[in-house]
């Protein structure tokens, strides 16, 4: 597909043009850089057809070796096009290279770890009592219906698709419209890969929601996962409980950073910078919340501020920029309001950003970083998740404190601890309520362990061992024999 050739659905193994079109705009410029079909509830719905035909149909849910052999095979593919995955996400999803480059390089490892998977998706057999074995086997739901979001959406896509393909099970994936590129990329490489029956992975754009309510809603699709807004993850959870589905959802977060008075902060504050700046914000595990001991207070306050003055905001396309684009100026806008609000609500600016005023900038939805602090954790800044680069800042005294105001939180995705001390750092950790802990570091993540939240943050687990029960069914079989020969 040429980047002139309006962006598809790819169902069954063929491109469907199908769906009024839309504009793909670059978040960096305001320019059109594409079109693409918008999907339809009857596109959903083929799509959910053919992949519950493909289950039904291949050998792709019996044979763990060709599921093995088709996500290495998928790893190589994507290994090959690294280069277009990053040209993409800089260009449509409005993230620096780097940034961009970090997120493709997660995808063929999470495929060749699933590939492990779908080898070692072991049942186990017991003897219940003589002349009875009981055969406990784990199999493919069926369908799973993946609900992609648009700020990783090239790695949150495999991440979601490898363990349901180890599992043995088909695919819809519902890709949102400012990734329609991203998608169709996807498409084309999975599309490559020989060992892949045609109807296993289905993929659709679109702008609303209709399709994925089709997903949540449909007998056909037992299964779902969804990384998104913890608003959007209720509604999933409640419309899916009517059937009972498996649902494994990561939601937001508002990830806080605890600096003890015996961190060193050479190695905190360029970290702190980083986790408002990455992505610009547009992260689940952004560092918006910063808890830091009175005795470093000023020296953070200072040294941050002074980072996040002269972070350098533009395009990709430009090798000086240092924080790209928001997702579009509504985004701007929205966090800009929240900011407006915090501060009539007494958060004291200690830096105040917002719009870009840089005329050079005027196309795009550029927001420069902004730290605000704060007495307590009430405000909504603290409370919800801001999705942009704004931060809070707040002194504590006493590590109980600190660890109170961590968990005083809706949200549980991540954390981080920052101290040299020998036993503080797992001692903390031990107690805040998140699914993943960084020490010394930020937003730490490896495909090889579980990844997921506690509390509003989500439920289930994607990446590690546990990635693949989202995705199986318990199926026990007994069976009576005569235990001694006559």
């Amino acid at each position: 597909m040429n980047d002139t050739t309006p962006v598809g659905h790819w169902i069954g193994g063929e491109w469907l043009h199908a769906g009024p079109l839309r504009d793909s705009i670059d978040p960096a410029t305001g320019a059109v850089i594409g079109q693409y079909h918008d999907a339809s509830v009857e596109v959903a719905q083929q799509a959910i057809a053919t992949a519950r035909a493909a289950f039904e149909t291949s050998v792709w849910r019996d044979d763990a070796f060709l599921r093995a052999t088709a996500l290495s095979h998928l790893a190589d593919a994507y290994e090959a096009h690294l280069g277009e995955v990053v040209d993409t996400l800089a260009q449509e999803n409005g993230k620096m290279r780097y940034e961009a480059g970090f997120e493709a390089h997660f995808i063929p490892r999470a495929l060749r770890f699933a590939a492990g998977l779908a080898m070692h998706n072991f049942g186990r057999v017991t003897q219940s009592k003589p002349g009875q074995q009981s055969i406990s086997i784990r199999e493919a739901v069926g369908v799973a219906g993946l609900i992609i979001p648009w700020n990783s959406p090239a790695y949150l896509c495999i991440r979601a698709l490898a363990p349901a393909l180890a599992a043995g099970c088909t695919a819809v994936i519902k890709m949102p419209h400012q990734a329609a590129r991203t998608a169709a990329l996807a498409a084309r490489i999975i599309g490559s890969v020989a060992e892949i029956p045609k109807g296993v992975v289905n993929i659709f754009t679109e702008s609303g929601a209709d399709g994925a309510r089709l997903l949540v809603d449909s007998p056909d699709v037992p299964a779902i996962s969804f990384t998104g807004s913890t608003a959007t993850g209720r509604a999933i959870a409640q419309a899916a409980a009517g059937k009972l589905k498996r649902v494994g959802l990561e939601l937001g977060g508002k990830t806080p950073h605890l600096i003890f008075e015996d961190a060193d902060l050479a190695a905190v504050l360029p970290v702190l910078e980083k986790s408002s700046t990455v992505f610009a914000g547009q992260f689940c595990m952004t560092g918006s919340r910063i808890y830091v001991h009175r005795s470093l207070a000023d020296q953070v306050k200072t040294g941050l501020a002074q980072r996040l003055a002269v972070v350098k905001a533009g395009p990709a396309s430009d090798p000086a920029s240092q924080m790209g684009p928001m997702i579009d100026k509504a985004a701007v806008a929205r966090v800009d309001a929240l900011v407006e609000a915090a501060i009539a609500g007494g958060a004291v600016p200690i830096l105040r950003g917002g719009p870009a005023r840089d005329p050079a900038l005027a196309g795009g939805a550029f927001y420069l970083p902004t730290l605000l602090e704060v007495t307590g954790t009430d405000l909504p800044i603290v409370r919800e998740e801001t999705f942009g680069p704004v931060q809070t800042l707040q002194v504590f005294d006493t590590e109980e404190e600190a660890i109170a105001l961590a968990n005083d939180s809706d949200y549980g995705l991540s954390a981080c601890v920052w101290s040299r001390d020998a036993d503080r750092p797992i001692r903390v950790a031990r107690r805040l309520h998140a699914g993943l802990i960084s020490i010394n570091s930020w937003a730490n993540l490896a495909v090889e362990s579980e990844e997921g939240g506690f509390k509003s943050s989500g439920a289930g687990r994607l990446g590690g061992l546990a990635s693949i029960e989202d995705f199986v069914e318990y199926k026990q079989i007994t069976q009576d024999f005569i235990p001694h020969a006559h």
